[in-house]
């Protein structure tokens, strides 16, 4: 089955058009995003929250669904405008609500982030991406037209292949939104799962602060990392061989 890539070889490429409405959401998403940059610097900053570790987990039990509604807000922000810190953020969000609410919020949080940010690549950016880096990306085109949504599947599992990266250039692509959703929150599960973990068994923030995320690196995670990095080829021998 082919797929189509969406970026026609016929035709010539369309120039990037600076329109009102384009250059409104534009403003207020890097607003957004400086204002996300100021207050993850000087406001909630790891020091800060293991300060208020006993105050948060008191504030938490007593808002439990709230909570949850705020974490995955705030998750959906960090990914969807790729602000830096969406590692050490599930730490702390496995630290706080614990593995299995951990789990949902940062999954739920990750995976609707991915998609905002997938559809401000598609929407906004397109055709400026293409203009300057369309060679460049090219590689990425024509595997997807070779093995469809499978192709996001083995990316999403690379944990060396950066998140943001992955939805701006799946933007170029004529992937459905909705294909994008669901096949990201299935290669993205193995390492929230991993890293939800990890911080779900931090005794302290204040440990975290102390030792950096050396602190929970242990046999469990790195061998979970590496089955999760092994996973892309398994499955497509599994593929060949069953399919």
């Amino acid at each position: 089955m082919i797929h189509n890539t969406g970026v026609p070889s016929n035709e010539p490429p369309r120039t990037w058009r600076f329109s009102r409405s384009k250059a409104i959401v534009i403003a207020v998403v890097f607003g957004i995003f400086g204002v996300g940059i100021w207050v993850m610097q000087y406001w909630i900053t790891l020091d800060k929250l293991a300060e208020k570790e006993l105050s948060l987990r008191a504030w938490g039990l007593s808002h439990p669904w709230f909570s949850v509604l705020l974490g995955i807000l705030v998750y959906v922000l960090i990914t969807g405008l790729s602000l830096p810190g969406a590692t050490l953020t599930t730490l702390v969000f496995g630290w706080f609500f614990g593995f299995w609410r951990g789990l949902v919020v940062v999954s739920l949080g990750s995976t609707a982030g991915a998609t905002v940010a997938f559809l401000l690549s598609r929407f906004l950016f397109r055709t400026w991406i293409r203009e300057r880096f369309g060679e460049r990306f090219r590689n990425v085109t024509e595997n997807f037209e070779r093995d469809g949504p499978y192709y996001l599947f083995t990316l999403r599992l690379i944990p060396i292949v950066p998140f943001f990266v992955i939805n701006l250039v799946m933007g170029l692509t004529s992937i459905r939104a909705r294909t994008f959703w669901w096949v990201s929150q299935l290669g993205m599960l193995p390492a929230t799962v991993a890293y939800v973990y990890a911080g779900a068994s931090i005794p302290s923030l204040n440990t975290l602060v102390d030792e950096g995320i050396v602190s929970v690196m242990n046999w469990q995670l790195f061998l979970a990392l590496v089955v999760i990095g092994l996973l892309p080829i398994a499955i497509k021998r599994i593929i060949k061989v069953f399919g």
